[in-house]
């Protein structure tokens, strides 16, 4: 990662045309404290996505943080299923004080989860079952994601999937100091600042699949009880299952969904890769049946 000077120009409508030696070609959209664009590299003309970070006050210091902790974690990546890094530069004063950031990614031509229509429960199988695979590549390069939730999932017209977003990732079995995840898909040991595994991304996982099944948030620890209180013997049994939400969601389905969302990480499947076969499995079953429905009304 290099650290260079600043050295852009503004366009009349407000938009870059140029960032950091990349020409700047089309506004992407917005993140956290971030604005993404299409660039182009003129050396070689790659197009590639350019998330650009400006602190304008001293609590803006951590989305640059986060960002170059994104390099950091995925700038080795090579599964399809996880967003690679290409480049990160970062502008500091004199004194070493970030002033604005900047990370090049791959340019994925998709749909954040959040912004699409909801899928019929078969589909949404399809889609997590390529998540599930991408998690579990991630554990085997040693790092936890933390903040799995819809909108850091890309799918494109064709039904590929792309997880996005590693600025809160860490190796597996760090204890974060503060509390840092999204609310409606953050695990109890997350609100709880223990040591982060692979179980913990299984939790975001299953919530954020209860999520895409039933078009309601999971009612996480954090937006129940904030406090550290160890009184959630009980909490489990509160959460209405999504197949009593949506009468389309098979029942096994829906038990795998709610142990993923356990508040008791070893009560959670192990890690991606069981998700991804019980997952396997499950489409199976509902191939089948929906097969066998087809063929008796024809």
């Amino acid at each position: 990662m290099s650290k260079i000077g600043s050295s852009h120009s503004m366009t009349y409508d407000g938009m870059p045309k140029n960032l950091f030696g990349y020409d700047v070609v089309d506004f992407l959209g917005e993140g956290a404290g971030s604005v993404i664009y299409v660039v182009n590299r003129p050396e070689n003309h790659q197009i590639y996505a350019l998330k650009h970070v400006v602190r304008r006050n001293e609590k803006d210091v951590r989305f640059i943080e986060q960002l170059e902790n994104e390099f950091q974690v995925s700038q080795k990546f090579s599964h399809p299923g996880l967003r690679r890094s290409i480049d990160c530069k970062v502008t500091r004063t004199l004194l070493r004080k970030p002033t604005e950031a900047m990370l090049v990614m791959e340019l994925f031509d998709g749909i954040p989860l959040d912004q699409q229509q909801s899928r019929e429960p078969i589909a949404t199988v399809d889609v997590f079952i390529a998540v599930a695979e991408a998690l579990d590549a991630l554990h085997g390069y040693g790092f936890v994601h933390c903040d799995l939730k819809p909108n850091n999932i890309l799918v494109s017209a064709r039904g590929d999937v792309k997880v996005i977003d590693f600025g809160q990732a860490c190796p597996v079995g760090t204890a974060k100091p503060r509390i840092q995840g999204t609310p409606d898909f953050i695990s109890p040991e997350q609100v709880k600042c223990e040591a982060v595994t692979v179980r913990t991304d299984v939790f975001n996982f299953g919530a954020t699949m209860y999520w895409a099944l039933t078009g309601r948030s999971l009612p996480t620890l954090f937006n129940i009880q904030k406090s550290k209180s160890e009184n959630t013997l009980l909490f489990d049994g509160l959460i209405p299952t999504p197949a009593s939400l949506n009468p389309r969601v098979p029942e096994s389905l829906s038990n795998l969904v709610m142990e993923c969302v356990k508040t008791n990480p070893l009560k959670r499947p192990a890690d991606m890769k069981e998700v991804a076969r019980r997952l396997e499995i499950i489409r199976h079953s509902m191939k089948r049946q929906a097969d066998q429905a087809s063929s008796t009304v024809a």
